[in-house]
């Protein structure tokens, strides 16, 4: 094993923070590998104690990357570590906003001899990647002797069979405890070669090999030097990797196809089924195991004759990962709260902390309940206290999740009070009021004195409702009512009128007299009744005879009939009753009694008041990091009474739990939410409070997101000055957000002046502007401010003051490199040429063509305050020749020659002419064309004819001489010749035709052909591909085949079991050039048979058979059960 590495000198604190719970925890030193430079700290080799806990930190600057980097920690190779986490081993990851920096730590609790060897992080970023490795050795610690010898084979970590690696260490101890003497010397080799993977670990132990990895590294090179297999020609690989739930497939090719094999796991044999499916084709057998789970990690064996082959398969468990993270909960004392996380895959573990301790069935008591249901992972607080205060977390092997608990202490709301009472003697009186704690309990007093219950009086407590009951009322029992919940500071008191009747001598005619009496109720002759509840006004009348009572509301009578709203009347009182108060009972009403001695009127106003109507246009007017600003309209309708405050909610857009923001009423219309998240949505909604009680909830605000305001702009400079402007560049923010950016904001002011003025009404995009309309001469100072709905980023300032002046520049004119050579162009193609110059202050361009000033309507000249456009849309030959640009400010001068060169194909060649003629040559001489398309002619193409077709064939392409020699011409014909001129635009449209011929004279040979035999092709019927036997599955369309030959065309007969088949639809008979097609369409077991074609002519006959077999397939379940 290689030896572990020292630790670094200087060790980040960071990382070595966790070295007082742990073992040792590594620093961070260098490593080997070194990609990107991704990593600001690295883990590092460290030596543990077998038994102890250890942790590895590695921390990854995201500050250059465009999305959130991936970490793996691996083992060896390729083992994945992430799909082993478990009490054995445990990830954690974190993040530094303020430094932009990912901390990732592996911890593995209770160290083993299994855990020592090489590991490796990797941390990939889209095209961005780093490694490093780093090694871990364990230190053996003695440990007592074992009665069992099975006991030392166990798995580490606590999470079952599946759990952690095999740790043999203890019975590698025991190996070395039992060696006291020498023993025979044993090629220990031989026999591990020898032996299966599977006893590797055994034979270790027996011949006490401690150093494991060393011993398979060296096993591995010496296999390689083992001769050929005699059965296999391709042998498993080691081993194979696979996720769980996948499927994977291991396949050997073997030296004879016919050869039976056998499939082992764990020494056990495999049979076919579902899960386990084998495969041959030729060579090559396969085994595919579908939906792979942890009991398929195990060992291989591919068994033929004596030989055999091994391999692992390790099954690699995904990381669980959350999918809907947890809410905040605002509660109060005594409610259930409950935190709910989804994540990834149903049966996943989750892990529960309270601020960083972890809650689980042990700990946690009777306080916490832990609930599964599918996916979904819930935290239950039965009863929240306000210990339960903290940041709660949900962790898995893939991802975590935090929320926060707020607990307020629950106050008492009274929904119904008691009311004042008037009765008389021997009546009942009930005092009634209702609270929003049912298990809240009370007292009740009178006049300060505690009421006593009694055969009279009687005390009731049902649900919410307290009610203090008086029979036969009597006058002691008027006075003062209080009822006085335990526990609050908190009192409901009414007042008990106790009306005695007074029986006085009347004389006969006695005026009416209205007795009315509405001092409970508030002002003089105004009674307030909430909406909802009944009214009933009891007015006492007198006089003699008995008076009429007449009830009006305005100019309305109301009707005694029965109805919502009515009038009882008896002998000496006129009830007023209202079932159910409305807004549009509100008014003034009179009532008039009448009798022969006279009349008497009362007014009375009655007054319905009601909770609020909901605020109105909720919105979000500024937001922050963390907070948002709301604000609101008040209700149209107050209800009648004054709005007291308002109660605010918020929730997470996606999400549907409502969270109270404060449960004191907030009088203002303005409130500012806090402990928000940045870069979440979120939705705002407001109650409106009166005496009567809470309105509906508003319509829910504008979606809004808490973002900062970008940090100011970087690299503030100035690019350039004139008399009037003055140019600026900066970069971006570093520090952008949620928010992101809508543009910029420039301003400025003279030097010594503190007023600033804005140079742009809307923001700019780009990252340069030019402030104009400056005043010449003056000093100014400029600043920069970023922008976006989150408001203005502080601002970039330049340091010093600009003095609004031009800056004299020579001009200079920078010819592009492809203009300082002639530019050659075809003819009809455009001219665009574009050349930058300087100079301040402005210069003044001219363009000469040949030394004269250029004025030619067909080109276009453009110049602005950097460049010079030249432009012809179609270029002519005449637009040949040197143009020159000058460029002039006052007496300084630059100017720069371009050569255009407009090209175009060039004329035939003249006087083509044959020169000479022998045996089979001809000699061609032309002269060069008139027209050279403004451009050296680079060749020529030569073209010949037979006089007899008039078919033109190339003879020579490219030529460069005005001459050539027509080789391989054929005897006794003659020939015409034609040449095309070329240069770069190609050739000439039009040839040079040769005014002569040349006729190739004949030598007098003369060619007699035989005479010509006709050949008999009749011939009888032969079948030259015969019919094959087959075996074919029911119920898919088959096909039989042969091929005959024979002459007259033979007639062919298809017959089944020498029966003639005749136009059934079932079959489909085709002939395509002899080879003869019977098709069988879905065939079944009665379709089976011999099948036979006979093929017919005048000289003959051929008949081929064969057989067919109709099988049909069993399902998988008759295959189990049989």
């Amino acid at each position: 094993m290689p030896e572990p590495k020292k630790p670094a000198a200087k060790a980040d604190e960071a990382a070595a923070a966790p070295a007082d719970k742990k073992e040792q925890v590594p620093g961070e030193g260098p490593q080997l590998s070194e990609l990107t430079g991704l990593f600001v700290v690295k883990p590092e080799s460290v030596t543990a104690t077998k038994g102890k806990d250890i942790t590895f930190v590695a921390k990854v600057d995201s500050s250059n990357l465009t999305r959130k980097p991936n970490m793996k920690w691996l083992k060896g190779k390729w083992l994945d570590l992430g799909s082993k986490a478990g009490k054995h081993l445990q990830f954690k990851e974190s993040y530094d906003r303020n430094t932009k920096i990912y901390t990732y730590e592996m911890s593995i609790i209770k160290v083993v001899d299994g855990d020592a060897g090489g590991y490796r992080c990797e941390v990939t970023s889209k095209d961005k990647c780093d490694s490093c490795t780093f090694e871990v050795s364990v230190q053996a610690v003695q440990e007592d002797q074992q009665d069992n010898i099975l006991e030392a084979f166990k798995r580490s970590g606590d999470a079952g069979e599946d759990a952690g690696d095999l740790d043999f260490s203890a019975l590698l101890h025991k190996r070395e405890r039992k060696q006291e003497g020498p023993k025979e010397e044993v090629d220990v080799w031989e026999i591990l070669k020898a032996a299966k993977p599977c006893d590797y670990e055994k034979i270790a132990f027996q011949y006490g090999i401690t150093d494991l990895r060393g011993m398979l590294k060296r096993l591995k090179k010496m296999k390689m030097e083992i001769k050929k297999s005699d059965a296999f020609l391709r042998k498993l690989d080691p081993a194979y990797s696979v996720d769980k739930g996948k499927k994977i497939q291991l396949s050997v090719e073997v030296a004879d196809p016919d050869v039976p094999i056998k499939w082992l796991k764990n020494g056990q044999e495999i049979k076919p089924s579902a899960k386990y499916v084998f495969e041959s084709v030729g060579n090559k057998r396969t085994l595919t195991i579908n939906k792979c789970n942890l009991s398929d990690d195990a060992a291989y064996e591919c068994v033929v004759g004596d030989e055999k082959c091994f391999t692992e398969v390790f099954v690699k468990e995904p990381p669980i990962t959350i999918t809907k993270l947890l809410d905040d909960v605002h509660t109060v004392v005594g409610e259930k709260v409950e935190f709910e996380v989804e994540v990834s895959e149903e049966g996943a573990s989750v892990k529960w902390m309270k601020d960083g301790v972890e809650l689980n069935r042990d700990t946690a008591g009777s306080k916490y309940r832990f609930k599964k249901d599918g996916k979904r992972h819930i935290l239950i607080i039965n009863e929240a206290t306000k210990e339960d205060i903290g940041m709660y977390y949900a962790f898995t092997n893939g991802g975590e999740s935090k929320a926060e608990l707020e607990v307020e202490d629950k106050e008492l709301e009274v929904l119904q009070s008691i009311a004042d009472l008037t009765v008389k003697a021997a009546e009942q009186a009930v005092f009634k009021c209702e609270v929003s704690d049912e298990k809240v309990t009370g007292k009740w007093f009178k006049d300060g004195v505690e009421v006593q219950p009694s055969n009279r009086i009687k005390m009731s407590h049902i649900g919410r409702i307290h009610k203090l009951t008086i029979d036969d009322v009597k006058p002691s029992d008027a006075g003062d009512y209080t009822f006085v919940p335990d526990g609050y500071a908190l009192s409901l008191s009414a007042k008990l009128n106790f009306l005695e009747i007074k029986i006085d001598y009347v004389p006969r005619q006695d005026p009416p007299k209205i007795h009315l009496d509405a001092s409970g109720t508030g002002n003089k002759n105004t009674i307030i009744v909430v909406a909802g509840n009944k009214l009933r006004l009891d007015v006492e009348i007198t006089g003699e005879p008995a008076p009429t009572v007449c009830w009006m509301k305005g100019d309305k009578v109301v009707a005694e009939a029965e109805g919502r709203v009515r009038v009882e009347t008896r002998k000496t009182l006129s009830s007023f009753v209202i079932e159910g108060a409305e807004k549009d009972d509100e008014g003034h009403y009179n009532i008039t009694v009448t009798n022969p001695a006279g009349e008497d009127k009362a007014e009375l106003f009655i007054k319905i008041v009601d909770v609020p109507n909901p605020p109105e246009n909720v919105k979000c007017t500024s937001v922050g990091e963390d907070y948002a600003t709301i604000t609101w309209d008040p209700p149209a309708f107050d209800g009648g009474v004054p709005i007291k405050g308002y109660l605010m909610e918020r929730k997470k857009i996606g999400s549907s739990r409502w969270t109270k923001l404060n449960f004191d009423v907030y009088e203002s219309t303005t409130y500012e939410a806090k402990k928000m998240i940045e870069g979440v949505l979120y939705e705002m909604r407001v109650y409106a409070v009166n005496s009567i009680g809470v309105s509906q909830p508003s319509a829910n605000s504008k979606p809004f997101m808490p973002i900062a305001p970008t940090s100011e702009p970087t690299r503030l400079t100035v690019d350039d000055v004139t008399d009037t402007t003055c140019a600026l560049k900066w970069r971006p923010p570093e520090r952008i957000g949620a928010g992101g950016i809508d543009g910029y904001i420039i301003e400025y002011c003279k030097e010594g002046s503190d007023q600033w003025v804005q140079a742009n009404e809307e923001p700019v995009e780009k990252n340069q502007y030019r402030v104009k309309g400056l005043p010449v001469g003056e000093k100014m100072l400029f600043r920069v401010v970023a922008v976006n709905i989150a408001g203005r980023s502080p601002p970039a300032t330049l340091t010093q003051a600009v003095t609004v002046r031009e800056i004299m520049e020579h001009p200079k004119i920078r010819l592009p490199r492809h203009l300082r050579t002639k530019l050659i162009q075809a003819v009809g193609e455009k001219v665009n040429l574009v050349i930058p110059f300087q100079g301040k202050p402005r210069p003044v361009v001219t363009w000469f063509k040949d030394g004269i000033p250029l004025d030619d309507r067909t080109v276009g000249i453009r110049t602005g305050e950097l460049d010079t456009i030249l432009f012809i849309r179609s270029a002519e030959r005449t637009h040949s020749g040197k143009y020159t640009l000058s460029v002039q400010i006052e007496n300084m001068l630059d100017s720069a020659d371009i050569h255009i060169q407009i090209v175009d194909k060039p004329g035939p060649p003249i006087a083509v002419h044959v020169t000479d003629v022998w045996g089979f040559n001809a000699a061609l001489e032309w002269k060069p064309p008139k027209d050279d398309g403004n451009c050296e002619i680079i060749g020529y193409t030569i073209q010949k004819a037979d006089m007899k077709t008039k078919e033109w064939f190339t003879v020579y392409e490219h030529n460069h001489r005005p001459s050539c020699t027509v080789s391989d011409l054929v005897m006794g014909n003659e020939y015409s010749f034609r040449v095309f001129s070329e240069n770069i635009c190609g050739l000439s449209d039009e040839p040079g035709i040769s005014k002569n011929t040349a006729v190739i004279t004949k030598t007098g040979l003369a060619y007699n052909p035989p005479p010509y035999k006709e050949r008999d092709i009749n011939r009888s019927p032969k079948f030259t591909a015969p019919l094959v036997d087959r075996s074919v599955v029911a119920g898919y369309t088959t096909a039989i085949s042969c091929a005959v030959r024979g002459y007259p065309k033979p007639k062919i007969i298809w017959m089944k079991n020498n029966m003639i088949i005749g136009e059934d639809p079932k079959f489909l008979m085709q002939n395509n050039q002899g080879v003869l097609t019977l098709n069988i369409r879905k065939p079944s077991l009665f379709d089976g048979g011999r099948y036979s074609c006979r093929a017919i002519n005048d000289l003959g006959q051929d008949e081929v058979e064969c057989k067919l077999e109709v099988r049909v397939v069993q399902e998988k379940g008759e295959e189990t059960k049989k």
